[in-house]
């Protein structure tokens, strides 16, 4: 089994609830979706970028693409590590390689929310799910029902457990409907422990700050709400 990677590095979890946490980052090429505000490039290359020294900046290439046992390798010299974020991309188009992971460390999954086929697979083996509510406006109609009716599923699916945290992160842009917002995380509210409203990074996108507090208002009545966004931008891990 083998999957495309792009890069390896230690770093600090730059959004939502853990943020600040020391994480080993495995970041998957390819994406199901193509959204507007997207700041990773998700091709897949010929080599994965290995930074062995945390934030040194020097990279080593190892040839794409990379077996469980390779990476397995490649982390074990990271120290006082929270998790590894399996981010992208995204990663649950590698669900079968995903299962087959053993690092020794809790596996924290950022993804899109929009594979429930591919989260059943990886369910018992997720300590974290980060996962996205995508509202742009490259969904309409009935594309979009179509969309959130599989992020409610995969949400459902990958759900707060004994063993197992699952919160919501919304990127807000201008053109994000509060209304739709309102609509969605009442339906995913029992299955998350809070959510996230992130203002996007784009200051041409971002929405103004009076529509984000008055959001959150309203949201505090039924789930947690916070307002974070990239923290990583600011310090300049990006």
């Amino acid at each position: 089994m083998e999957a495309p990677i792009t890069e390896i590095f230690c770093s600090a979890q730059g959004e939502g609830p853990y943020v600040g946490n020391r994480q080993v980052f495995l970041r998957f090429a390819g994406c199901n979706l193509n959204c507007s505000y997207c700041d990773t490039d998700v091709q897949i290359s010929e080599a994965c970028k290995y930074e062995e020294d945390p934030g040194s900046g020097i990279f080593q290439y190892v040839r794409n693409p990379l077996n469980p046992d390779k990476i397995a390798e490649l982390v074990d010299s990271f120290m006082n590590v929270h998790s590894l974020s399996l981010t992208g991309g995204e990663p649950l188009l590698y669900a079968d390689f995903i299962k087959e992971l053993d690092v020794g460390f809790p596996l924290y999954l950022e993804s899109n929310m929009t594979l429930p086929d591919m989260a059943r697979k990886v369910k018992d083996c997720i300590s974290f799910v980060s996962g996205d509510v995508k509202l742009t406006d490259e969904f309409q109609g009935e594309e979009l029902e179509c969309h959130i009716k599989r992020t409610i599923e995969t949400f459902k699916i990958l759900r707060k457990t004994d063993n197992r945290d699952c919160f919501c992160k919304v990127v807000m842009t201008k053109d994000v409907s509060p209304a739709y917002v309102l609509d969605v995380v009442g339906s995913i509210s029992n299955y998350i422990s809070c959510l996230v409203l992130q203002p996007v990074t784009q200051k041409e996108l971002r929405p103004d700050v009076r529509t984000l507090l008055e959001l959150q208002n309203e949201l505090l009545g039924d789930i947690d709400t916070l307002i974070i966004p990239q923290t990583h931008t600011m310090w300049g891990c990006l």
